[in-house]
């Protein structure tokens, strides 16, 4: 199989995934956290500049032939995405932890991320209302700011955007 070819996954809600010959599937997710997803999306989506691309779910991280992954939320320039699958890295990916994913989120994928030069991961935990941010330096992810309900968090990657953990998870 090319890394161009798509994988026939069933449409049920679950998430499907692979990391080195072996299925990960999400089931469908609590509230919380598709409100989160869909909340970053928008204050994702009104700040992005036209040459990049906020995609929700929809597109897979294919970095090799033996690793699917598919983000929460990712950031990416538009000529990277085909129309299901993206092997350059994103800029920016996201992962909104709950009890099914947080293990899954915060050790496996982010060791992914980084083995394969994704430069920013956050991680939303709308729980505990926290952002976790991650730049990716020559060593790995480095912790750029754990961020707590209304504290604002403002950076300029991938693109200029001001924020509050508990404007995405209220």
């Amino acid at each position: 199989m090319s890394s161009e070819q798509t994988i026939d996954v069933p449409r049920d809600g679950s998430r499907y995934e692979i990391v080195d010959g072996r299925l990960l599937v999400t089931g469908v997710q609590p509230p919380a956290h598709h409100a989160a997803v869909i909340a970053l999306m928008i204050r994702l989506k009104q700040a992005c500049p036209p040459h990049l691309l906020v995609s929700v779910g929809s597109l897979d991280f294919r970095p090799t032939r033996s690793i699917s992954l598919r983000p929460d939320l990712l950031v990416c320039h538009r000529t990277d995405a085909g129309p299901q699958l993206l092997t350059a890295p994103p800029l920016l990916t996201v992962e909104v932890l709950s009890p099914s994913t947080r293990t899954t989120d915060i050790v496996l994928k982010r060791t992914l991320y980084e083995q394969h030069g994704v430069p920013t991961y956050w991680l939303l935990d709308p729980t505990h209302q926290e952002l976790t941010v991650l730049h990716l330096t020559p060593t790995g992810y480095t912790c750029h700011s754990v961020l707590h309900a209304e504290e604002p968090f403002n950076t300029t990657t991938p693109f200029p955007l001001t924020l509050t953990p508990a404007d995405l998870t209220r």
